[in-house]
């Protein structure tokens, strides 16, 4: 995945979360809108942490250590 998608992906889940939580609030069910708000902090999160695994083992193998 390049980095533009990855961007893309990122706010695209955000803007869905976005109004996930905003329709589960007004519906009165704000413990749903905290629980899907982590699930997608946390989604996010281990995508970012995959890349950046990524670009420190590219980093190593380019310095060869």
């Amino acid at each position: 995945m390049q980095g533009t998608e990855l961007i893309w992906l990122i706010a695209g889940i955000g803007i869905i979360v976005a109004i996930l939580g905003t329709v589960l609030k007004m519906s009165g069910r704000d413990e749903q809108a905290q629980l899907l708000t982590l699930v997608a902090v946390v989604t996010v999160l281990s995508m970012v942490l995959y890349r950046i695994s990524d670009l420190f083992s590219t980093a190593r193998a380019v310095f060869r250590m």
